[in-house]
């Protein structure tokens, strides 16, 4: 799977050769190889509240009380909380206590993290041309994730072979797939800031066979589980157990195949997926729906989850 964040660029031969040998280039290798490389900032409520998940006394009572430090968060889980994609029952919730208990502590800081990395790409201060990569990421990101949301969920309700895998999950794991670029980004730019100079198109050159490996440095800061690291580097997780499915994986490189599908691009001839017999029917009902319908469908996930 092509990382969902770049354009498709036509090689430049020499040109991108010696890009790759740039000093760039080996700046960004090496801070990826020694783990330096620079993290995204993120709200202080989020760095507390992924250290309150990653500790096993962590209560709803606590999530609710550090959200409550943020009245602007705590609207917006509040808000989740009672969209269609949460509330399946239609009960609305009024506090933030009960909607994070509908939701759940994990879910909670899933949402939030989700919520910090849209903002991080739509209000950034860089360069021209690193803003727009970024503003390009964020709404390649979104298809990417609403897509596997409507593959998800025709898994997950599948008449005969109904899979277990929860579709606001594969929702935010495509959202999160490309959050290292915003590290990337930021190298260059203190790269450029330090008098250096790289062509524009050699750096998002770099970036594409860079974007996975960044990514998945900052969710194992993080703390993220496999299906969020697989999605992310677009591989199993090594010494996984045999037993799991990459039900995550699997549904992002169907989402990805059909993207490619639905936008001509000539690339999935060499594009292949591995589908069982319901992966192959949800794949069947999607590929035929005519492209307004699709596109419907699409907004539609994000109109119903405000994501």
């Amino acid at each position: 799977m092509s990382h969902v964040s770049f354009f498709w660029l036509k090689p430049e031969h020499d040109k991108l050769v010696k890009g790759l040998e740039s000093e760039f280039c080996t700046l960004v290798k090496s801070a990826i190889t020694k783990n330096r490389l620079t993290l995204p900032p993120v709200p202080k409520v989020l760095n507390q509240l992924h250290k309150l998940c990653n500790r096993d006394d962590t209560t709803i009572h606590k999530v609710a009380a550090l959200l409550l430090e943020d009245p602007g968060m705590a609207a917006y889980i509040l808000k989740i909380s009672n969209t269609m994609l949460f509330n399946r029952r239609n009960v609305i919730c009024h506090d933030i206590h009960t909607a994070v208990g509908r939701l759940g502590i994990v879910r909670v800081r899933d949402i939030v993290t989700a919520k910090a990395i849209e903002d991080l790409k739509t209000r950034h201060n860089f360069s021209q041309h690193c803003n727009q990569l970024l503003m390009q990421s964020a709404v390649r990101s979104r298809q990417l994730a609403a897509t596997m949301g409507l593959i998800a969920a025709g898994l997950a309700k599948h008449d005969e072979f109904p899979k277990a895998i929860e579709p606001e999950k594969a929702l935010l794991a495509g959202l999160f797939a490309d959050i290292g670029l915003f590290s990337l980004v930021h190298e260059y730019q203190l790269y450029l800031d330090s008098g250096n100079f790289l062509d524009i198109e050699i750096a998002k050159y770099v970036f594409e066979h860079c974007c996975q490996q960044a990514s998945l440095l900052v969710l194992q800061h993080w703390g993220f589980d496999d299906d969020y690291l697989e999605v992310a580097s677009n591989m199993p997780v090594p010494f996984r157990s045999a037993l799991c499915e990459h039900l995550y994986l699997d549904t992002a490189r169907m989402a990805h195949h059909l993207l490619m599908y639905k936008n001509n691009d000539e690339a999935i001839e060499e594009h292949h997926v591995e589908m069982d017999l319901a992966a192959a029917e949800v794949m069947y009902d999607l590929t035929n729906l005519p492209d307004d319908v699709f596109n419907q469908h699409l907004k539609a996930v994000f109109k119903t989850g405000e994501l």
